[in-house]
C-alpha cells in the first residue's frame, strides 16, 4: 500500500454538489468528471503464465482512473481540483477518499447510496521496462441513476475535463460547460458511444494513439474528423514519441524529453491531461506548443518513478529547473517557478 493511502482512516466524505468550497484564490479551479478506481499495482520481472504464481518486487494501492489521476496532478501543480465521480460506500471507496484527501482533491460523490461497487483495477508493471498491463471492470453504467446538477461547479471552474467513463455525468458536465463557456477538455483514450455527444461540445480533445473516430483508418484521419466536428484543438499523445497537435488550421509536433530509465508508465497519459488542464488556465501558456512541451515534461517525470504518487514529491524541483516559455515568447529564468505553489501529498 502506498504511503499516501496507508494508515487509512475510514472517514466517509460524502460530498455532494454545492458543498464544495469554491475559488479560494490559491490557484486555478479544475473540475474533473469521470472514473475513480482502486488501483492495486504489482511490480514484477515477467508476467505470470496461466496457473503460475510469481512473487512481486513491490506493491502499491492508490486511487486511480483517468479523471482521478488528472485531478491529482492538477492539485499537485497548485490548482484546486474537484473530482465528480461515483464512489458510494465500502472499504475500497474509503481508501480512495483517504488517498484523494491526502492529495488535496475534493470529491463529489454522484452515487452516495451505492455499496461495495467501486471498480478495482489490477495493474502489473514490468520492472525492467516500466510497461504495464491492466485488468479492470471500468465504470458501472448503472451506478448513477440521475446526474446531479453540475452547473454551479462548472461555472466556478476555469477548466473542465471529462473522460466519458460515466456517460450521464459526462453529458451533464459537457452541457454545463457549453452553457457557461467554460473550456472543456475531453480525454479520448478509446472510443465510447457517449463521445459522439461530447465531441461537439469540447474545446480540446486529447487522444491516445489508439483512439479512432468511427470510420477513421489512422490517427491522422481521426484528427481530421475531430476538427470537422468543430473541435478547436486536437492533440494525440504517443507514449515516448512526439505529441501531435492541430489548432487554427496549423499542425505540429512536440518531442517529449528523454528520461531514462523508465520505471512505470501507468497513469502517464492521465498525468499529461492534468498538467495540460492546469497550464491551459495559465495565461503564460497560451502558446499550445509550450503547453504541450511542459505537460510532456511532467508526464515524463512521472514515468521515471514507480507508482502513481511517489513522483509527486519531485515535481517542484522538476518544474523549477525547467526553462518554460511565457505567453510573450520569452523564457523565464531556470530557477523560476510556476505561478502557484506546488502541492505534495500530506
Amino acid at each position: 500500500m502506498s504511503a499516501y493511502a496507508g494508515a487509512v482512516i475510514f472517514r466517509l466524505m460524502r460530498t455532494r454538489p454545492g458543498m464544495v468550497a469554491r475559488k479560494s484564490g490559491r490557484g486555478p479551479v479544475g473540475l474533473f468528471v469521470g472514473l475513480s478506481t482502486l488501483d492495486v499495482i504489482h511490480y514484477v520481472d515477467e508476467l505470470p503464465a496461466i496457473n503460475q504464481k510469481i512473487t512481486a518486487h513491490g506493491q502499491e494501492v492508490a486511487a486511480g482512473g483517468p479523471a482521478t489521476n488528472a485531478a491529482v496532478t492538477f492539485a499537485a501543480l497548485g490548482g484546486e481540483a474537484v473530482l465528480v465521480t461515483a464512489l458510494g460506500t465500502g472499504a475500497a471507496s474509503d481508501i480512495i477518499r483517504s488517498d484523494l484527501d491526502a492529495c488535496g482533491v475534493q470529491v463529489v460523490d454522484a452515487a452516495p447510496d451505492q455499496h461495495d461497487r467501486t471498480p478495482i483495477s489490477s495493474i502489473t508493471v514490468l520492472r525492467d521496462t516500466g510497461e504495464r498491463s491492466v485488468v479492470s471492470v471500468d465504470a458501472r453504467v448503472d451506478l448513477i441513476v440521475a446526474a446531479p446538477d453540475l452547473s454551479g461547479l462548472v461555472a466556478g471552474a476555469d477548466v473542465v475535463l471529462v473522460d466519458g467513463h460515466h456517460p450521464t455525468l459526462a453529458e451533464e458536465a459537457s452541457r454545463c460547460a457549453r452553457a457557461s463557456a467554460t473550456p472543456l477538455v475531453l480525454d479520448a483514450g478509446r472510443w465510447k458511444p457517449v463521445m459522439s455527444r461530447l465531441i461537439p461540445r469540447a474545446d480540446a480533445v486529447i487522444c491516445s494513439a489508439d483512439f479512432r473516430f468511427p470510420a477513421a483508418t489512422d490517427l491522422h484521419s481521426s484528427a481530421r474528423a475531430l476538427r470537422a466536428q468543430g473541435v478547436a484543438t486536437v492533440v494525440v499523445t504517443r507514449g515516448p514519441d512526439a505529441v501531435l497537435w492541430w489548432q487554427d488550421g496549423q499542425s505540429g509536433s512536440v518531442t517529449p524529453p528523454s528520461r531514462l530509465p523508465v520505471k512505470d508508465t501507468s497513469g502517464a497519459g492521465d498525468v499529461f491531461h492534468g498538467a495540460y488542464c492546469y497550464l491551459s488556465a495559465q495565461p503564460r501558456f497560451s502558446d499550445l506548443a509550450a503547453r504541450l512541451a511542459t505537460a510532456s515534461r511532467v508526464a515524463s517525470l512521472k514515468c521515471s518513478y514507480a507508482g502513481t504518487r511517489s513522483w509527486l514529491g519531485h515535481l517542484s524541483a522538476e518544474i523549477a529547473t525547467a526553462a518554460l516559455l511565457t505567453n510573450e515568447g520569452e523564457r523565464q529564468h531556470p530557477s523560476g517557478d510556476l505561478p502557484h505553489r506546488l502541492r505534495t501529498p500530506r
